[in-house]
């Protein structure tokens, strides 16, 4: 078998069990919140459309965004409370799921009751039955096929949402797509695909079972749906049941893209020599990732000087490297206890890049020449530069006005400009693809855009531990950047593809 296929199978089994236990946790809470809801609006005529529309304007919100949002609002709530609420991983995933996973169960429990015969009701009224007698004895089991229904459809929507709890720091089957995204590993992408419409489905099947149970007053049916969901249940509660050993985990936090991953597992090699036992959690976004660095959330990871002077301080001055690090050392450290430890020895900054055939063609060397031909180019970005202060920053100083602007992951970003779709891209410049595309990148007279020094960042709860501190020292200053653009194309461009961990690996040992 495939190599690249059998580390995507051996990961299935933990990530899946992850996937399993937030998604049933989400589409219970939500039954359990909605059916009420359900049962409240068909009795009070004047909640229900507010109801409704509320339900219905939460399922409107993209379910990434809706992920994103509960990080900030979980992080606010505990700063405020003082207390110590998990902002990162399960809690946000779950609560966000939750929401998302109420509009068909409300909607078709709406439905249901309003539906019934009013006969039937009348009938029920007429032999002396109370309310809530009503409810339970004929109200409820007559509506419980169509509320089924609604249940199974939350379901299948829940489970596929719950891929993008990787974002916010929960395990789930979306760390094998997004990493095989940015990877181009394609094998990576297709199991995890597969595995969440595989969970998908059965779920459903097994709410079918129910469903045609209950319709069909089949005892069989419904008993064998509901064996099913709890040994789906028992299977995403197993990994919680292994015993938890006494040393705490250090958790190492990566963004989404290769570079970020081979780190982490640099990291993670030096603190698993040092004695520490690591776990990461990738594809988190950049105000994520730091957020949960100050809050504690996570205890270490690698980010850059310019993303850190603009997004977390908000500066818009552009100092020389070593007064920006000074200064950011100095100033997260007061406002935020995190500590800079110090930069790896190579940047990773963002600069505009072009095919050299088609850079050479339209004379631009330098973004001056790229700003007189933009008017009549394609500009392809990554999804966070054009929302970026660098992104103003060099639109504003050379006066950038392209005919078109589109984001992409930066593994399609890199497709298109070689395929032509765009004629310049905001590449980064420790990427390998630069090379391996025969890309240019131009130069800044202006230096509207600011180092990024990859640095080396400590939460609170580890910045005074000098066992902590000392294993990543002998990091601090050793990675220079022809050799990390080696690392990061043995990932994404490499026909033999490596993994992160093996390109960690190479990376550390190479002299």
């Amino acid at each position: 078998m495939n190599p690249a296929l059998d580390r995507a199978l051996a990961e299935v089994p933990t990530l899946a069990a992850s996937h399993l236990l937030v998604s049933i946790a989400a589409i219970a809470i939500a039954t359990i919140i909605g059916v009420p809801l359900a049962i409240w609006a068909v009795g009070n005529q004047r909640a229900g459309t507010p109801v409704l529309a509320t339900v219905a304007l939460i399922q409107t919100i993209p379910a990434l965004a809706l992920l994103a949002l509960f990080y900030p609002l979980l992080l606010v709530l505990g700063q405020a409370s003082n207390l110590a609420i998990p902002a990162l991983g399960f809690l946000p995933a779950l609560l966000a799921l939750t929401l998302y996973a109420l509009l068909p169960i409300v909607r078709n429990g709406v439905a249901a009751l309003k539906g019934l015969d009013p006969a039937i009701i009348e009938a029920a009224n007429g032999v002396g039955m109370t309310a809530r007698q009503r409810l339970r004895l004929v109200e409820l089991p007559l509506a419980a096929p169509v509320l089924l229904a609604g249940i199974r459809t939350a379901s299948v929507w829940t489970i596929g949402a719950a891929t993008l709890a990787t974002t916010v720091g929960q395990a789930s089957l979306g760390d094998l797509i997004f990493s095989g995204l940015q990877t181009e590993d394609w094998y990576r992408v297709l199991v995890g695909c597969l595995a969440s419409a595989g969970l998908a489905l059965a779920a459903d099947a097994a709410l079918a079972l129910i469903e045609q149970g209950v319709a069909r007053r089949s005892p069989g049916r419904w008993k064998l749906g509901l064996a099913l969901l709890a040994t789906g249940l028992a299977v995403a509660l197993l990994p919680l049941s292994k015993k938890v050993p006494s040393s705490p985990v250090i958790t190492i936090g990566a963004k989404n893209f290769s570079e970020q991953y081979i780190l982490a597992h640099v990291i993670a090699r030096r603190l698993e020599a040092a004695g520490y036992r690591t776990q990461i959690r990738s594809g988190l976004g950049s105000a994520v990732a730091y957020r949960a660095l100050a809050a504690g959330d996570i205890d270490v990871y690698v980010d850059y000087s310019g993303t850190l002077w603009a997004n977390v301080l908000g500066r818009e001055d552009n100092p020389p490297p070593a007064q920006m690090i000074a200064a950011l050392t100095r100033d997260l450290r007061a406002r935020d206890r995190v500590t800079l430890l110090g930069p790896l020895g190579f940047e990773n900054a963002y600069a505009f890049a072009m095919r050299r055939d088609r850079a050479k063609s339209l004379g631009v060397v330098s973004l001056e020449d790229l700003a007189r031909q933009a008017p009549a180019l394609a500009l392809g970005s990554d999804l966070e530069f054009l929302s970026r202060p660098e992104w103003t920053s060099a639109a504003r100083a050379y006066r950038l006005e392209f005919r078109t602007r589109t984001s992409f992951n930066p593994t399609f970003m890199y497709r298109a400009i070689a395929d032509g779709s765009v004629d310049a891209i905001s590449a980064f410049s420790s990427d390998g693809r630069l090379a391996a595309l025969d890309l240019v990148t131009l130069s800044d007279p202006k230096r509207a855009l600011p180092a990024y020094d990859a640095v080396l960042l400590l939460s609170k709860t580890r910045a005074d531990e000098s066992k902590f501190a000392q294993a990543l020292r002998p990091l601090l200053g050793s990675i220079p950047i022809d050799r990390m653009r080696q690392a990061n194309l043995m990932v994404d461009r490499d026909e033999d593809k490596a993994t992160p961990e093996v390109a960690a690996e190479w990376l550390v040992n190479t002299p």
